[in-house]
């Protein structure tokens, strides 16, 4: 890479102007420019090389030679507040913890480590793929401490595994009733065995989402928590992001995040979906969508309607593949849905619904027609997260509306073929439904659920191309999109997921300088290998936020 800037593009200030090339300038706009000028921040101009030198005869340039630029990446849904406490625990995700044994042993290695009565917390536990095929419980977590509370939260983020000691602390004995949307597992004896569903997990271990207000499990300080973000954001711009959506957003995470924007920590931007059990706080100030910056901004109301995909507790019309009576869980009353959908959509606020299965997505659809029959708003554009399970019916009542689907990007190469166990092969022909929104016309963005899925866009547009699994499985490979589709997904549908497609998602005079520098053409490499395109490079606004060199 041949750089003229003495800074080499590392840092740049308000008036700084530094004209950027390349081998390929992905755009996402008609426009295929050799080079384009950034200043202040934003992109001014863009076109042919000498050109852009002659009409910035003082700009700095930097020529990354035979690599390729794109619009940075903007996953529409994730969570880095979560992440942020996560990373401050023991990870037991597959890849290093491949069996139950494993995460035993790393759990007892912790117990030895902090003194009785302290909490050990886990997360991405994934049953699916541990070597022993069963499901870790109560007991297996007591075999390592009944002297410290233990959390597992699944990967899926909707179910956990808690010790006895836990289930104490928690005022959970046999004859406890679960809170509406949640469940306590019991094994075939009847006997609870510490696994939490849904509404139980989320009073147990997320603040943000707890009906209480507080949870069970204990979060982390403040200062530890910064630290979590820190090391969080880096991981995402490592993995070309440069904006998010944080789809569970609370008094914890605003505060989080406002003081990591103060500090200079937050260099990602973020468009914050507020749960609906904190919306009044916002509601009372007249906060409406898109109030904030081109930093930190209010996006929306997050709220669940169902259960989760990985964690097979989503609402459908059909029940799970090799069941009878087992159709999933709703989370959240029809007359709560319903007035909270009338609320938000009364206060001209989007609602970001959470919902999988296709009963779940109708159940939403019928709150938000009746909303919007009673007081139009035009251009709204109610979201759908997630939004797993479609069918013809769905689609057009989304496109009437005018709703915005915010599928899992990832899940197809993740999960392989046990979606294809769990839902039937017939079924998985119509989730993740990509190339079915498109060919609708109903809006689309990418996301991640991360650490629900893999969080690198380039796996997932690997995987929504080829929809093909980790295992080698073709997962409903009638959804496959071509390579500019799904690199759309990341860029210019996200931004208008977000309501920022003015200043997003692509690489135009007038937008955010956010790009990527990559080590080959998304657009041209054999699909399988999406994936494996190294980030070289990250910037955001102007500034490289983060470097693989």
């Amino acid at each position: 890479m041949n750089r003229r800037a003495e800074n080499n593009g590392e840092s740049q200030s308000e008036h700084t102007t530094t004209i950027y090339r390349a081998r390929s300038v992905i755009t996402m706009t008609q426009e295929s420019p050799q080079a384009f000028v950034v200043l202040g921040g934003r992109v001014v101009a863009s076109g042919k090389t000498e050109t852009l030198r002659a009409r910035f005869v003082d700009a700095d340039e930097v020529d990354f030679g035979d690599c390729v630029i794109a619009p940075g990446f903007n996953d529409a849904h994730m969570h880095l507040g979560m992440t942020a406490e996560d990373l401050l625990h023991l990870d037991l995700a597959h890849k290093t913890t491949p069996s139950l044994s494993a995460a035993k042993a790393k759990l007892r290695d912790q117990a030895r480590l902090v003194a009785p009565g302290t909490w050990i917390r886990a997360s991405r536990y994934d049953d699916a793929k541990m070597a022993e095929r069963r499901v870790l419980d109560r007991w297996d977590l007591d075999e390592v401490s009944t002297e410290h509370p233990i959390l597992v939260i699944h990967i899926a983020g909707h179910w956990g595994v808690v010790n006895s000691k836990a289930l104490e602390l928690g005022a959970i004995d046999e004859r406890a009733e679960p809170p509406f949307g949640g469940k306590f597992g019991r094994d075939a004896t009847g006997r609870l065995n510490g696994i939490l569903y849904e509404q139980a997990l989320f009073d147990f271990a997320y603040p943000s989402a707890s009906k209480q207000g507080r949870t069970v499990a204990p979060t982390s300080s403040f200062e530890e928590r910064l630290a979590g973000l820190s090391r969080a954001v880096q991981m995402f711009h490592a993995a070309g992001l440069s904006s998010i959506g944080d789809a569970l957003v609370g008094p914890q995470e605003l505060a989080l995040f406002q003081e990591a924007l103060r500090r200079g920590l937050l260099t990602l931007r973020v468009n914050m979906l507020v749960t609906h059990e904190h919306y009044d706080h916002i509601r009372r100030l007249g906060l409406r969508s898109g109030f904030g910056g081109e930093r930190l901004r209010f996006g929306g109301v997050k709220t669940f309607v169902d259960g989760a995909i990985g964690g097979r507790t989503c609402l459908m019309e059909q029940p799970f593949e090799g069941t009878t009576d087992d159709y999933g869980m709703q989370t959240m009353s029809t007359g709560e849905l319903r007035d909270i959908a009338r609320m938000v959509h009364s206060d001209g606020t989007r609602l970001c619904a959470h919902a999988n299965g296709d009963r779940a997505i109708s159940l939403l659809l019928d709150q938000l027609e009746a909303a919007e029959n009673e007081r139009p708003r035009a251009n709204l554009a109610h979201r759908i997260e997630h939004c797993t399970i479609v069918n013809e019916q769905i689609l057009a009542r989304m496109k009437r509306l005018g709703a915005i689907a915010v599928p899992f990007g990832s899940y197809v190469l993740y999960h392989g073929g046990k979606l294809i166990d769990w839902y039937g092969r017939k079924r998985v022909e119509r989730m993740f439904a990509h190339r079915s929104f498109l060919d609708a016309g109903v809006a689309v963005a990418g996301s991640s659920d991360y650490p629900c899925g893999p969080y690198e866009p380039l796996l997932a547009l690997q995987s929504c191309v080829t929809r093909q699994g980790w295992d080698g499985a073709l997962v409903g490979e009638n959804q496959r999109l071509t390579p500019l589709e799904a690199l759309a997904l990341y860029t210019t549908n996200a931004a208008y997921a977000a309501g920022e497609q003015h200043i997003k998602g692509c690489l135009a005079p007038g937008f955010l300088a956010d790009f990527v520098v990559l080590s080959d053409n998304p657009l041209q490499v054999n699909p399988a290998t999406l994936g494996s395109i190294e980030v070289l490079r990250t910037y955001v606004g102007g500034d490289c936020v983060w470097t693989s060199a």
